[in-house]
């Protein structure tokens, strides 16, 4: 019987685990479909670990964003996936405080992301 009732909340776990991720993934997704692309011109970037950081200049604002590490030329003009903002983000591999930072899951597609393309 022990191991039947242990069993049975094993299972349960796992499924409200699962079922939690799913609906806070589904719900951070819905959010982020609202905001428009992070742009501007690249000002400044570096690269620590994996991950690559930009400035973005627009209209004399400037942004951070972080994206998985790339080939950023700075100078050139760049729109990122809106993502997660995070205010006073400590890089400790880089040593550095961003006051404000946009973490992306990377560039936009030059015809918009994926999801957003028709299929033919």
């Amino acid at each position: 019987m022990k191991r039947l009732v242990m069993a049975a909340i094993m299972v349960l776990s796992v499924v409200f685990l699962t079922t939690e991720r799913s609906i806070s993934a589904d719900w951070a997704a819905e959010k982020m479909k609202d905001k428009p692309p992070v742009s501007g011109r690249v000002v400044e970037t570096m690269d620590s670990g994996r991950y690559s950081y930009v400035c973005l200049e627009e209209n004399d604002k400037k942004i951070w964003v972080a994206v998985y590490k790339m080939k950023i030329i700075v100078g050139q003009s760049m729109s990122f996936k809106p993502g997660v903002e995070m205010v006073n983000f400590e890089s400790t591999t880089l040593k550095r405080k961003f006051d404000k930072i946009i973490f992306s899951t990377g560039p936009m597609d030059p015809e918009g992301t994926k999801s957003e393309k028709k299929s033919e």
